[in-house]
């Protein structure tokens, strides 16, 4: 169904804290709750659905800030409105909340303007790829071995993913030694045929993480995520200089400046449409890899990047959360499930395909 221009769009949004199943860590963050910030873009009776994860301040910045700044725009024009809220959390700085907010308003806009069209979003924004290689991520420091082994074995043997992640570092990269044995016992659970990756959230110093690697040479690591601080690039570049394993950072990105500062120091840049400045900069992101000869990996929130991770011909593949999997699959109807290590991507479904379960969220509302 199409409204016309002079129908502007209404955006909304609320926050839930969602308690985790288990205690989770990594290098130099523990936590026990997730914090999804929905955001819903009407006009003419249609809604489309964007979300982001972080702080329930979003939801403000999203209300306050950014729904006036689109309220008088055609919603069609998701480029205009994505500029007027750029400019408007000019003073509220756009690394950080206001960036979140801006993400999630996008990508409910792109998933507006699908929507009032009767598009599926993956067709609207076209397509590089049917389906999205995605690689299981979690295997956090708190988890003891048998809990590591049923998480890997799931994703590795029941589902046939061909990549598997653990978080090391622990402790702030204060005990190798057991980031070395869950290393090891990863290894062991998955097999030889799956790649192993490693995420260090820059717990290391530099030659710390190139010694690490050189101890774990027969473990055949391929993927060393922040090795040491995505904020040194040069140690990013040292690192990756000495090592076997692709050396990747982005996660943090909040704008193009960032991935283009950083492209130069690493094998593959990560990006993440509900920091980056969503749908709109996602794409705008994947270029700037391109233009360096870099594939882009999607970080987190695997069901928000879908559609756009299908449209990028320079992707690697798009990070299957623990943490956010089984978020997004108790409030959103319509989840994908990744058999075989490829994630289908809905091109019958108007918009994303999603359904936000309001009831079902209710008990968790913060905001």
């Amino acid at each position: 169904m199409t409204t016309g221009p002079e129908t502007p769009a209404r955006l909304s949004a609320r926050a839930y804290t969602i308690p985790a199943d288990f205690p989770e860590a990594d290098g130099t963050l523990a936590w026990t709750s997730t914090t999804i910030v929905v955001v819903h873009a009407g006009a003419g009776g249609v809604r489309g659905l964007g979300w982001t994860y972080g702080p329930a301040a979003t939801a403000s910045v999203v209300t306050d800030v950014l729904a006036p700044a689109v309220a008088d725009l055609d919603p069609d024009d998701v480029p205009g409105a994505w500029t007027a809220m750029a400019r408007a959390i000019r003073n509220a700085g756009r690394p950080g909340i206001a960036g979140l907010a801006l993400s999630a308003a996008d990508n409910a806009l792109w998933d507006l303007k699908a929507r009032r069209h009767g598009l599926p979003l993956a067709r609207l924004l076209g397509g590089a790829r049917a389906t999205v290689p995605v690689y299981g991520s979690g295997g956090f420091t708190t988890y003891d071995a048998e809990r590591q082994h049923r998480q890997l074995a799931h994703w590795a043997h029941e589902l046939g993913i061909p990549r598997v992640k653990i978080k090391i570092g622990e402790s702030w990269g204060r005990r190798p030694g057991r980031d070395l044995e869950r290393m090891a016992a990863a290894r062991r659970t998955i097999g030889d045929d799956a790649e192993l990756f490693v995420d260090a959230n820059g717990a290391y110093t530099r030659k710390q993480a190139v010694r690490l690697l050189d101890r774990a040479a027969d473990l055949d690591v391929r993927w060393f995520e922040e090795p040491v601080s995505s904020d040194d690039l040069p140690g990013l570049g040292l690192v990756r200089d000495l090592v076997r394993a692709d050396v990747t950072a982005g996660e943090y990105g909040y704008d193009l400046v960032y991935f283009a500062r950083m492209a130069p120091y690493v094998d593959c840049l990560q990006v993440d449409v509900t920091r980056c400045g969503g749908i709109s900069e996602f794409l705008r992101a994947a270029a700037v890899a391109a233009a360096h000869g870099l594939e882009v990996s999607g970080h987190c929130a695997p069901h928000q990047h879908l559609a756009v991770a299908a449209a990028v011909p320079n992707l690697r593949h798009l990070e299957w959360f623990h943490d956010h999997v089984r978020i997004e699959s108790m409030v959103f109807d319509g989840a994908a499930s990744p058999v075989g290590g490829e994630a289908p991507v809905d091109r019958a479904a108007p918009g994303n395909g999603l359904t936000f379960r309001e009831e079902t969220a209710a008990p968790w509302r913060v905001v």
